[in-house]
């Protein structure tokens, strides 16, 4: 059978980020593809700063292309560039999905949140995250996070950060329901929780024996797959979330967003990116 290949008619998407190379979402939406046999493709862009990602996506709003992931350092000026949003996006005050229409508009969306959840249905059902939740970082990830925990109904959501003033800026920005933690109070932070989720790069392991015993710990890394975070966590027979399962479900409403078609059930993309990873089944 002869493969079919992108004509010029195909609909067009990518992802946009710096550094941009090792990104995964090239290879999960093309194998969509090729599974579906679409006419359409899925291509990396980096341009090297905010003024070069402005122009891009100045570019993307007469050129036909259908839509952008956008991951970092971008997330932030994707919200702002839009026409306009979602409400989840404009909670978490940043954006990894835009879309265009025929007309040259930009619609907003973040679907890390839905990622995120998905990922933990998937992985550890059992976990319930309308309890104590403790999060590590107070970056843009941990701005999806928090949005994404609030909207499932969590209450206490714990952000430790080594500068504190950091973490005090999502209490300012979400305020009900988030507390602030630095590293010296991990203990207190842990207290309680139902899951601990990583959302820094970098910076040294926390101390797994404040967190209760039936605490699922879950890193948004996913090169490797088990992290030294997560090799931790393990050592302390804590649950585990890996990043790897967050990219794909985060990737599912994306694709079907560029495509009008839902990604195939049945091919185990996974196990597909496991092996493309190099990773051990």
């Amino acid at each position: 059978m002869i493969e079919t290949l992108p004509t010029g008619a195909a609909k067009v998407a990518g992802v946009v980020g710096q550094p941009i190379h090792q990104s995964l979402s090239p290879f999960l939406h093309n194998a969509w593809l090729r599974e579906l046999r679409l006419n359409g493709v899925y291509v990396p862009f980096s341009p090297k700063d905010e003024h070069g990602f402005e122009r891009l996506i100045l570019s993307c709003r007469t050129n036909g292309i259908k839509g952008l992931n956008v991951t970092a350092p971008f997330k932030e000026i994707a919200l702002k560039l839009a026409d306009s949003y979602s409400d989840i996006a404009l909670s978490c005050g940043s954006a990894n999905l835009l879309t265009f229409d025929d007309e040259g508009h930009v619609h907003a969306d973040s679907t890390d949140g839905f990622g995120l959840i998905r990922a933990f249905e998937l992985q550890s059902p059992g976990c319930d995250l309308t309890k104590p939740v403790a999060i590590m970082g107070a970056g843009g990830a941990a701005r999806a996070v928090i949005a994404a925990l609030l909207a499932r109904g969590c209450t206490d959501v714990r952000i430790v950060n080594r500068t504190i003033a950091r973490a005090e800026e999502l209490v300012f920005a979400f305020k009900d329901g988030v507390s602030a933690f630095d590293v010296t109070q991990i203990a207190r932070a842990f207290d309680g929780v139902s899951a601990i989720i990583n959302a820094a790069s970098g910076g040294p392991l926390p101390l797994f024996d404040h967190a209760p015993d039936q605490a699922t710990a879950m890193d948004m890394t996913y090169r490797p797959l088990k992290t030294a975070w997560l090799q931790a966590a393990e050592a302390r027979g804590l649950k585990l979330v890996d990043g790897l399962n967050m990219l794909i479900e985060q990737a599912r409403p994306s694709f079907e967003a560029f495509y009008s078609e839902a990604p195939p059930a049945e091919l185990d993309i996974r196990d597909l990116a496991l092996r493309y990873l190099g990773e051990v089944l």
